[in-house]
């Protein structure tokens, strides 16, 4: 099962901010309604306060809680305090030495119901969904890691580490493509199994019209390789090839 699938671009920007939060962002995911000021402004302290508001916003916003204060956009920062009432964003150095962090991460999981990625049953959907997706969709796996990273975030689930969803990711989609190899190989009947297993057998075959040349290949190989020059000649004769062999086939064994 190969997981190695991200770029670093992906991992990195992984629930972290990737830049400055823009205008349509920040009204989204940073403004504050009366539940939130209820809940941030019975906090002592200005600094607990500005803290829980980034807290909370940054888990709507990314799906991760807040474990650098460095991490944090100036943007972001300057936008709460201006909702708070709070004039000096420096006070916030106190809150990234304190434990009441930990306490506002517990706090804001009860009162937002926000849900860890393996509890039941939001674990179970999730694995049905990318199951469903990886059987009916094409997304590529890296595609379908930043759906299930917007999918979880959206949903309220908190995300995991970025290898743990990677994994998860890769074997629902080997298990999906899996199940629909096994499905494929159910279709043909015996002559149809015994032709194209034909096509895998090698046969000494020239192949270059312009001078000869003889190498062993299968008929298979024979009927998907490209015309060796491009011009109009050898792509007929390419052409008229594989027809020959498409032909035979479907005379001989599929009509």
């Amino acid at each position: 099962m190969l997981v190695e699938f991200l770029s670093e671009e992906q991992e990195k920007r992984y629930g972290c901010y990737a830049g400055e939060p823009s205008p349509e962002q920040l009204a989204k995911y940073f403004y504050l309604d009366n539940v939130d000021f209820k809940l941030i402004n019975s906090r002592r302290g200005n600094h607990n306060r500005l803290g829980l508001a980034l807290q909370l916003c940054r888990v709507r916003f990314l799906g991760t809680f807040l474990t650098d204060l460095t991490d944090v956009p100036t943007v972001a920062i300057e936008f709460l305090a201006k909702q708070l009432g709070i004039n000096d964003i420096t006070c916030l150095s106190r809150y990234g030495s304190s434990e009441t962090r930990w306490e506002h991460t517990t706090l804001i999981k009860q009162r937002y119901f926000y849900q860890d990625f393996h509890a039941q049953p939001c674990h179970w959907k999730l694995v049905r969904w990318l199951y469903q997706r990886s059987s009916l969709g094409t997304e590529s796996q890296s595609l379908l890691f930043d759906l299930t990273t917007a999918r979880l975030v959206e949903r309220k689930i908190l995300l995991p580490g970025v290898s743990v969803l990677a994994r998860l990711v890769a074997s629902v989609r080997e298990r999906a493509a899996n199940r629909l190899w096994n499905i494929l190989s159910k279709l043909p009947s015996k002559q149809q199994i015994v032709a194209l297993e034909k096509l895998l057998l090698t046969q000494v075959a020239c192949y270059f019209w312009a001078y000869a040349w003889h190498r062993r290949v299968g008929r298979l190989f024979i009927i998907k390789s490209p015309p060796s020059r491009k011009n109009g000649g050898e792509y007929a004769k390419r052409n008229n090839y594989r027809l020959y062999y498409h032909r035979r086939l479907v005379e001989s064994h599929w009509s």
